[in-house]
C-alpha cells in the first residue's frame, strides 16, 4: 500500500512538473510579447525611421497583395458591368488599400522582432522550472523510465520505427523544409534555400546516427528482444 501511494505521489509529481514545464514557458511568451515587447517594438518603429519591410519576401507579398487588390477592381467592374471607375477613385481606392497592406505589414514586422525577445524569455522560463525543480525532473525522469520498460518489444520497436521515420524517414525533407521555414518567418527572416538544403542534409542523418548509436549502445543491453523485433519489422 505504501509502495503504491509513494508511485502515485511519484507521478502526480512528474505530470505536474510536466504541466508547468510546458505552460509557464509558453505564458512567459505569450504574456511578455503582447504585453511588453510589441508595445515597445511598434513606440519605437512609429517614432523612429524605420524600415517597413524586414526581408524582400514581406515586400513582394505586400507588392503581391496590391496587385491583386488592383486587378479584383477591373475584374469587378468588368464583371458585373458597372461604369468604369474614374481615375482618381481608382487612384484613392489603391491610396486606401496600400495604406491598409502598411499597416498590417509593419505589425508583422514588429511581431517578428518581438517574437526574438519573446522567445528568450520563454527560453529562460523553461530553464528556471528545471533549475528550480529538480524533485519534479527527477519524477519525470523516473515515470520516462517505468513507462518504457513497461512496454513491450513491439511497442518499443514501433515508436523506435514511427520516430525515426519521423524525423529521418524518406518523407522527412519536407516536413523539416515546413518547419524551418515557418521559423524563419516566426523570426521575420527570409527563408534561406540553401541553408534548408544543407540542414536537411546533414542533420537527419546525424540524428540516424545518434538514434542507432543508442540502439547499439543502449537498447541492446537493457532490452535485447525489442531490438531483435526492431531488426524483424525493419525487414
Amino acid at each position: 500500500m505504501n509502495s503504491y501511494r509513494a508511485s502515485r505521489k511519484k507521478t502526480k509529481l512528474a505530470i505536474n512538473f510536466l504541466l508547468l514545464l510546458i505552460l509557464i514557458p509558453l505564458l512567459s511568451q505569450q504574456l511578455s510579447k503582447n504585453f511588453a515587447f510589441i508595445p515597445l517594438v511598434e513606440h519605437y518603429r512609429q517614432t523612429h525611421e524605420v524600415t517597413l519591410f524586414l526581408n524582400p519576401e514581406m515586400k513582394e507579398e505586400a507588392l503581391h497583395e496590391l496587385k491583386s487588390y488592383q486587378e479584383e477592381l477591373q475584374m469587378s467592374s468588368l464583371l458585373y458591368k458597372t461604369p468604369a471607375i474614374e481615375a482618381e477613385e481608382v487612384e484613392k481606392k489603391m491610396a486606401e488599400k496600400a495604406e491598409e497592406i502598411a499597416q498590417d505589414f509593419n505589425h508583422r514586422s514588429s511581431e517578428a522582432i518581438s517574437n526574438i525577445f519573446a522567445d528568450f524569455v520563454g527560453l529562460i522560463a523553461f530553464a528556471l522550472v528545471i533549475a528550480f525543480n529538480r524533485q519534479g525532473l527527477a519524477a519525470l525522469k523516473s515515470l520516462l523510465d517505468t513507462v518504457m520498460y513497461d512496454l513491450s518489444d513491439s511497442a518499443k520497436a514501433f515508436i523506435i520505427i514511427l520516430l525515426t521515420d519521423i524525423f529521418v524517414g524518406f518523407h522527412s525533407p519536407h516536413g523539416w523544409e515546413v518547419l524551418l521555414e515557418g521559423f524563419s518567418n516566426h523570426l521575420g527572416i527570409a527563408p534561406n534555400r540553401s541553408f534548408i538544403f544543407l540542414f536537411i542534409a546533414t542533420f537527419p542523418v546525424i540524428l540516424d546516427t545518434i538514434m542507432k548509436y543508442w540502439i547499439f549502445r543502449y537498447l541492446s543491453r537493457i532490452s535485447p528482444s525489442a531490438v531483435a523485433t526492431l531488426r524483424n519489422m525493419n525487414e
